[in-house]
């Protein structure tokens, strides 16, 4: 019986590529065929960082999985089912198959969605951890997320964070840039009540850009935008 190739699903961090690990460049160089979550593979910011660490995938073949940013579940099942045909056709043919994927493929990644569907289907898939843009994004900004017994919580800011602020400790509003102008309202209220709020957009990429206090935050600010909120009295 032929072999079938292994899925890999490979975080290639948050933007820097000398902060891509040393497990996920040899995956890298091993793999015969990269996948990278657009149309165009080459296009793809994951890829960009990837190939900047590794330039051998420029030899490798390449295959583009579209994965759409949309709340439609018919959109997102059609194209979940397409992508999962794709890989499985490359996984039959016994070759290993390197799907990037931002940050770490265990924080909020489109990826994971492929790799139970490909896993229930008796495909072996294995995931490559990959430094999380909100560690990144801290270190960058000389800030500590945690200490003794603080809590650290992260949130999906395309999602409803008013009630996300009343958790205790630091909040990590993911991805805030299509939200902006909507974030910093209720950012200038956990201000009034003496919050400290902090970010990074485009973190480790070109354009990276810091901001210190809600003011700062750019109503035209990216889709790659940190936030960092730091617990204030709350009255």
């Amino acid at each position: 019986m032929k072999k079938k190739g292994v899925l890999y699903g490979v975080g290639v961090g948050p933007g820097d590529p000398e902060l891509l690990t040393l497990k996920a460049y040899r995956i890298l160089e091993q793999c015969p065929v990269i996948a990278a979550p657009g149309r165009i593979p080459e296009e793809t910011v994951a890829y960009r960082i990837a190939a900047a660490a590794c330039p051998s995938l420029e030899e490798k073949e390449r295959t583009g999985i579209e994965m759409p940013m949309t709340k439609d579940r018919e959109v997102l099942e059609r194209s979940h089912r397409e992508a999962e045909e794709r890989l499985a056709a490359l996984l039959e043919e016994g070759r290993d198959v390197a799907f990037l994927t931002l940050g770490d493929p265990c924080v909020y990644s489109t990826y994971f969605y492929l790799h139970r569907r490909l896993q229930k289907r008796g495909y072996e898939a294995r995931i490559i951890s990959g430094i999380p843009s909100f560690c990144a994004a801290a270190a960058r900004l000389d800030l500590t997320l945690g200490e003794k017994a603080e809590q650290i919580h992260v949130i999906p800011a395309s999602y409803q964070i008013r009630e996300a602020m009343k958790l205790p400790g630091t909040k990590i509003l993911m991805k805030a840039g299509r939200q902006a102008a909507a974030v910093r309202e209720i950012l200038k209220e956990e201000e009034a009540r003496g919050a400290r709020i902090m970010g990074v957009e485009n973190c480790g990429m070109p354009g990276e850009r810091f901001f210190r206090g809600a003011e700062e935050l750019r109503e035209d600010a990216g889709y790659y935008t940190l936030i960092f909120v730091k617990e204030g009295e709350r009255q």
